[in-house]
């Protein structure tokens, strides 16, 4: 980033190449829309390119571009709420919603992988069903393993804070998922 900072545009291209699929995977995981993570995320690095003179490095590069992809996506969540239409077009079509993979003859039984994929999808559920600082903090903490600091510089708020919001989405995720978690 500082060497974009400089005038270096090949520094912008290797930014964008290295943390697109990032990127992807935490607006997906945030908004669970596989339709609006190509626009979102070309979203993102355009601000990053508009707003990169203001950047300061006080925190990794990372915590900066969460924050901007959390801030997008909270815009997002909100005018949802509202039931004001989001003007990102659809790309996926139904047959590109999940990608095809090439069977594995070492993997678990059909009927495990039936379960595990049941399980997985009442997780995205229970996940999604969360209110939007908690499912920002479980995903940023659970799928993109960042620390409740980072988490903290991220969302801008303490350390307790961000304590305070995982324990009660646990507590919520336990209580949604409770039926599954007995079996």
């Amino acid at each position: 980033m500082l060497r974009f900072q400089r005038g270096d545009l090949a520094a912008f291209d290797e930014l964008v190449r290295r943390n697109t699929p990032r990127v992807h995977a935490l607006i997906y995981r945030f908004l669970g829309d596989p339709g609006m993570v190509e626009d979102l995320t070309q979203e993102v690095f355009l601000r990053v390119f508009r707003t990169a003179e203001r950047y300061q490095p006080t925190a990794k590069f990372s915590t900066w571009l969460y924050r901007i992809a959390a801030n997008l996506s909270f815009n997002v969540l909100r005018s949802r709420k509202k039931g004001t239409p989001v003007s990102l077009e659809h790309l996926a079509g139904p047959d590109q919603e999940h990608p095809r993979q090439t069977p594995d003859p070492s993997a678990a039984a059909p009927g495990e992988d039936m379960d595990h994929e049941e399980l997985s999808r009442q997780v995205a559920r229970a996940i999604a069903s969360l209110p939007d600082n908690q499912r920002i903090a479980i995903v940023l903490n659970k799928y993109e393993n960042k620390s409740y600091q980072e988490i903290s510089e991220v969302m801008d708020c303490s350390t307790m804070a961000v304590k305070s919001l995982l324990s009660r989405a646990r507590g919520n995720l336990r209580d949604e998922l409770r039926r599954y978690l007995q079996s």
